[in-house]
């Protein structure tokens, strides 16, 4: 049995982390740790949590732990993730990875030195994203030139509304951390644009440069609430992430197209389409709906990776700090008005 601690008792570890380790045989949950005793009360009871602190390093000197998953606001996942490094147990890290690449590098320089710590780094990838990949591996749709990727929500106030009401508690409107430019450490692109971006990587592989706009349309803040990337790939495709906080009706695309076909996601469904001629512009097309067999949940994938003493297969550190150094592109390229180079390189096998 993998014993795990999480640090944050926010929404994230209650409408997530909690509930999916529950259903995850081999791993439960020890202990909790976060800032309000009422929230840590009553996850603790409704998960079945036998301890809860309100100091970090209580729940990092629980000889009992095995694991521990970040669960923190943005800005604190480098300096918590490096504790838990340090303290010998495998890490968990939620979206974003960091908020700057000298602490991805960190990251990446102390998990090298204890390779038997396995690193998982959200986004994880579900059951569509695996096969688009095994399709486009296997020339499915020819060379590839080109994708699309979206990821947009309505904005933190919604997911906080939700949040309160998980708990049981008044709605806070005046107090979302997301939109304090000064210690959000990013915007929509951070919060959303990482799960369109690292899609894309996942399929397509290293970015080389990145060129973006972004802009702030509704929401009372300083930072971005919508964003715009053009992602040229190392393989010489070119891709656009899009993402933002002022799409209530919710938006999730993922499209890839290549030079026999292309592959349209459209919910948990892969429509396969290809061309019926290439010498008629409007014949109808080939269409062939693909599947995908049910992914592990994201808990679940950690603890095989953990059991087989293997990094993740895409969910790893590399490829997280390729995606962290991607949206800094992104934003030194919106403020400077220029195309900026990537140099890291991500791992997917």
């Amino acid at each position: 049995m993998i014993n795990v601690g999480i640090l944050g008792a926010g929404g994230i570890a209650a409408l997530s982390h909690l509930p999916e380790i529950a259903e995850v045989d081999g791993m439960r949950v020890t202990h909790i740790c976060g800032r309000r005793e009422r929230r840590l009360r009553l996850l603790c009871q409704r998960f079945d949590v036998p301890r809860y602190s309100t100091s970090r390093a209580d729940l990092l000197a629980d000889d009992e732990l095995d694991a521990v998953i970040v669960a923190l606001p943005h800005p604190m996942h480098a300096e918590a993730g490096l504790a838990v490094l340090a303290r010998g147990l495998h890490l968990f890290m939620q979206k974003p990875l960091c908020t700057t690449l000298d602490e991805a590098n960190q990251l990446v320089a102390a998990s090298e030195s204890r390779p038997r710590q396995v690193l998982y780094c959200r986004p994880s990838f579900d059951a569509a994203v695996y096969e688009m990949k095994q399709q486009l591996d296997a020339g499915a749709v020819g060379k590839v030139s080109g994708a699309l990727a979206r990821h947009s929500h309505g904005g933190p106030e919604i997911y906080y509304a939700e949040v309160a009401d998980a708990f049981e508690e008044a709605r806070a409107e005046d107090d979302l951390w997301f939109f304090d430019a000064d210690t959000a450490g990013g915007g929509a692109l951070l919060d959303m644009g990482v799960y369109s971006i690292a899609n894309l990587v996942a399929l397509l592989g290293k970015v080389d440069y990145v060129t973006a706009r972004m802009t702030t349309v509704d929401k009372p803040t300083a930072l971005e609430d919508s964003a715009i990337l053009i992602l040229e790939f190392a393989n010489g495709a070119l891709a656009t992430a899009e993402t933002g906080w002022c799409d209530p009706a919710r938006s999730s695309f993922l499209r890839v197209h290549g030079t026999a076909g292309k592959l349209v996601l459209r919910g948990d469904v892969i429509d396969f389409i290809r061309p019926s001629s290439y010498e008629r512009e409007w014949a109808e097309p080939l269409v062939d709906e693909i599947r995908p067999a049910p992914a592990l949940n994201q808990h679940e994938e950690w603890l095989r990776c953990i059991q087989a003493g293997s990094q993740p297969q895409m969910s790893n550190l590399w490829t997280a700090r390729h995606i962290t150094e991607i949206m800094l592109a992104a934003v030194a390229s919106n403020s400077e008005g220029r195309r900026v180079a990537v140099h890291s390189e991500p791992r997917i096998s």
